[in-house]
C-alpha cells in the first residue's frame, strides 16, 4: 500500500519499493538497538523531538508504502541527519571539568565561592558557625542566669539577716519598754502605798485628834495598877510596851521636851508635856534623839532600851496630870489610838 504523505525535511528516501518485495520483518536485538553516540543529540525547544525521532519517522515513511517486510532481505537506507542548534544541554564531561575550573578560578579571584558545591559547602560553614555560636550564646546565657540566682540568693540572704537583727533590735526596744513600764509601775504602787499609809495615819491622827502611839511592833506586859515587889511603890504606875532595843520611841502629842536624862530606877527618861499640861514620861531609854524643844505628834524622840531597873528592854510609859499617874492604857484609849 503505497502513502501519500511526504517525507520529513531533512530525510531522503531511496526508491519506493514495490509490493512484495519485503519480506515479513521480525526486528531483532542488533537491528532494534537504539542509535548511540553521534546519534544522540540534545532536546530541542518548543517540543522538537531527538534524533532518534526523526529516524523513526523515516524507517515508518520507508516501510509503510511496502508493508512489512524483513530488515534482512532489503538493502539499508541512506538517512541524512539536519544539523541542529545547541541548546546548552550538551558539551559532556570534557565541558564540565570546564565549568568547574572556570568556577575555581573565579572564587580563587573574588575571594568568594562560585560554584555550587563550594556555594554548598560554604553555607554549611555558615550553619556550623552559627549553631556553635548560639550553643555559646546559650551557654553564656545560662551562666548569666546562674549568676543572677546566686546573687538573688545572697541578697535574699542578707535581707533575712537584716529583717532577722531589726527584729531582735525591736524585741529588745520592746522589752526594754515593758521593764521600764513594769518598772514605773511598781514604783507607783509602791509610792501609792505609802501615800495610803501616810493618809491612813493623817486619818488615825485627826480621829485621835493629833494623837499617835508612842511605838511600835510592842507587846503589851505590865499594866497600871499590877502589884509586885518589882515596883517601890508595890503597885505598877505605867504600862510597858516590850519591844526590841533601838525601837523608836515617838510622841503621843504635840508639846515640848521639858526634861531628858538619866532618872534613877527609870533609867534614861523623857518628860514630854502636852499642850493641855498633861506629862508623858518615856523611860528605860536606850538613846534619847531630842531632849529639848517643842515636837509634833508622831516625832521620833528616842528608842527603845534596858536601863534603870529592869529584866528586859522595854519601854515604861506614865501618864500624869496634876501631879497624880493615871491609867495609860485608858488615856490612849480616849484619845482614839487603838492600843
Amino acid at each position: 500500500m503505497a502513502s501519500n504523505s511526504p517525507a520529513p525535511e531533512g530525510i531522503e528516501l531511496q526508491e519506493e519499493p514495490t509490493a512484495g518485495a519485503w519480506g515479513e520483518w521480525n526486528p531483532t536485538e542488533d537491528s532494534a538497538r537504539p542509535p548511540r553516540g553521534k546519534h544522540r543529540v540534545a532536546k530541542q525547544r518548543g517540543g522538537l523531538a531527538r534524533s532518534s525521532t526523526v529516524l523513526g519517522v523515516g524507517v515508518i515513511a520507508a516501510v509503510g508504502a511496502g508493508g512489512i517486510a524483513t530488515a534482512q532481505d532489503r538493502p539499508q537506507v541512506a538517512i541524512s541527519m539536519p544539523s541542529l542548534p545547541d541548546f546548552g544541554m550538551g558539551g559532556g564531561d570534557g565541558q564540565r571539568h570546564a565549568e568547574a575550573e572556570g568556577a575555581a578560578a573565579d572564587t580563587a579571584a573574588s575571594g568568594k565561592p562560585t560554584g555550587i558545591i563550594a556555594q554548598q559547602a560554604a553555607r554549611h560553614t555558615d550553619a556550623g558557625a552559627t549553631l556553635v555560636g548560639r550553643i555559646l550564646q546559650q551557654a553564656d546565657s545560662q551562666e548569666s542566669a546562674a549568676e543572677a540566682q546566686t546573687r538573688a540568693q545572697a541578697e535574699r540572704e542578707a535581707q533575712e539577716a537584716a529583717a532577722a537583727e531589726a527584729k531582735a533590735k525591736r524585741e529588745a526596744a520592746q522589752k526594754e519598754v515593758e521593764d521600764a513600764r513594769l518598772a514605773a509601775e511598781k514604783a507607783a504602787k509602791e509610792a501609792k502605798e505609802a501615800a495610803d499609809a501616810k493618809a491612813e495615819q493623817e486619818r488615825i491622827a485627826k480621829m485621835a485628834g493629833g494623837y499617835s502611839l508612842p511605838t511600835s511592833a510592842y507587846t503589851l506586859t505590865s499594866h497600871y495598877g499590877d502589884a509586885g515587889s518589882m515596883w517601890s511603890s508595890g503597885h505598877h504606875t505605867g504600862l510597858d510596851f516590850a519591844a526590841p532595843t533601838g525601837t523608836p520611841v515617838k510622841a503621843v502629842g504635840a508639846g515640848k521636851i521639858t526634861s531628858a536624862g538619866w532618872s534613877g530606877a527609870y533609867g534614861y527618861r523623857i518628860v514630854l508635856e502636852l499642850d493641855d499640861g498633861t506629862e508623858i514620861w518615856y523611860c528605860h531609854l536606850s538613846s534619847m534623839s531630842v531632849t529639848s524643844g517643842s515636837v509634833g505628834a508622831g516625832d521620833t524622840i528616842g528608842r527603845v532600851g534596858a536601863t534603870g531597873n529592869v529584866t528586859g528592854p522595854h519601854l515604861h510609859l506614865e501618864v500624869r496630870r496634876g501631879g497624880s499617874t493615871v491609867d495609860p492604857l485608858a488615856w490612849l484609849e480616849s484619845k482614839g489610838l487603838n492600843v
